[in-house]
């Protein structure tokens, strides 16, 4: 009998997973099982959906007729109840599916803040297609937005909504933006783009309730007993795993899913990957849990051939992340956050794109945004982080330079004692490491 394979959410880890099952094992049976009707889609592209710069189907990037074509079968379900003795998933409509091997792949959830007036009609989230959907309905009639949150999801929406028309109030109890990644002038140069985008900044501010104006949204108080009146409130604080199936199941648990190096839950022939998984990485000892796109494709890919008996032990790569903030594409790999203490750690930066221009003989570094800068975090013996704002030319090296860690310390000192020719050292080390072409 063919093995049959269960993989409970279609996201990036689910997908990649019955991918890389497929590939392993031909004559499988493989299943996806998740709880929206439409087929895989972009999340990060939610992003461009609400600032307008995309049509909704440009989102679906993997139809279910490429499914089919691998013959992975789709099917749309709420998973109530997991019974890992007898290897049985209870779906919401009263059927129940056998598995040999389940791969939980569930996600996570974005969390709301815990004040009065919370779950008021007009406060959302975004956490897929239909909140994004819902966002837009309601910003066709909404006067004045407010959003709150410190990341990525937050800046999404309030440059979103400040593109549909709504005056946007964006909140942050930090006194800067990101600033737990990026430096000052770049966390400036983001604030500067959003006021220029018509988004109203106010930093140090912390959001205390919700107030109801028949049983909808109609102000907020902040920190200080400042009121703001909105009729749409976005909140993006954090997200948290979808613990419920694991928890009613009995498997181990902390923040997430609790996962070895091969992506095994504490109960036999069940994986977790993504958003929901803990997973131990073998190099420091320590169970990990990431939030980012390209780390779910990652762990899918391994936890599925792991599934299917590849037996091969993850390790964690540096993380990398391709985003656009304050309408800047802004990549972030590795370890850059300030809050890493390490003497053996220098911040060098590069930037603005006329500079560029000026001393980096060879180098187009010149963005649609107008500016370009680069910040290279260097360790003793190789480069662990950076940050690429505007101009993404040296995005793709970077992550090859961190991913592999390149010895730099022939050109450490230089690297140290030049930071104005960053980009032109840079080369020299990517030559050396056997870069391709010529960046």
């Amino acid at each position: 009998m063919p093995r049959s394979y269960v993989i409970v959410g279609n996201g990036p880890a689910g997908a990649a997973a019955a991918e890389a099952i497929r590939g392993r094992d031909p004559g499988a049976v493989v299943t996806i099982i998740g709880d929206e009707k439409v087929p895989f889609y972009s999340r990060p592209g939610l992003a461009y959906l609400l600032a307008g710069s995309i049509p909704e189907r440009q989102l679906f990037s993997r139809p279910d007729e490429s499914y089919r074509r691998l013959g992975i079968h789709r099917s749309t379900a709420r998973v109530e109840r997991l019974d890992t003795d007898g290897h049985r998933l209870w779906l919401g409509d009263g059927r129940s599916v056998l598995y040999d091997r389940l791969l939980l792949a569930v996600g996570a959830r974005a969390l709301r803040p815990q004040v009065p007036g919370i779950d008021l009609e007009g406060v959302v989230t975004l956490d897929n297609l239909e909140d994004a959907r819902r966002i837009l309905r309601l910003a066709k009639r909404a006067r004045r937005a407010a959003v709150v949150g410190g990341g990525i999801t937050a800046l999404e929406l309030a440059e979103g909504l400040a593109a549909q028309g709504v005056e946007t109030h964006y909140l942050m109890r930090k006194d800067r933006y990101w600033g737990n990644v990026l430096e000052p002038e770049e966390s400036a140069l983001v604030q500067t783009r959003l006021v220029e985008e018509g988004v109203r900044l106010h930093n140090q501010v912390e959001l205390m309730r919700v107030l109801d104006g028949r049983g909808r949204v109609s102000a907020i108080e902040v920190s200080g007993g400042r009121r703001l009146s909105c009729d749409l409130l976005a909140v993006a604080i954090g997200i948290q795993p979808r613990l419920e199936l694991a928890l009613q199941a009995g498997l181990a648990t902390k923040q997430g899913i609790l996962a070895d190096e091969f992506f095994q839950t504490s109960a036999p022939d069940v994986y977790a990957a993504g958003d929901v998984a803990e997973v131990l990485d073998p190099t420091t000892g320590v169970r990990v849990l990431d939030s980012l796109w390209s780390v779910a494709i990652e762990q899918g890919r391994a936890a599925g051939s792991n599934m299917a008996g590849a037996g091969q032990v993850y390790r964690r790569p540096p993380s990398f992340n391709v985003t656009r903030i304050g309408g800047v594409t802004t990549t972030v790999i590795g370890a850059v956050g300030s809050g890493r203490v390490d003497d053996d750690l220098v911040s060098l930066s590069r930037g603005d794109s006329q500079s560029w221009r000026e001393h980096a003989e060879g180098f187009a570094m010149v963005s649609d945004a107008g500016v370009s800068r680069m910040r290279v975090l260097v360790g003793k013996e190789w480069i662990v982080g950076a940050v690429v704002m505007g101009d993404q030319t040296w995005s793709r090296p970077l992550q090859d330079l961190v991913r592999r860690r390149v010895d730099i310390r022939p050109m450490r000192d230089l690297l140290l004692n030049r930071p104005g020719e960053l980009p032109t050292i840079l080369q020299a080390i990517w030559k050396e490491a056997g870069g391709v072409g010529t960046v």
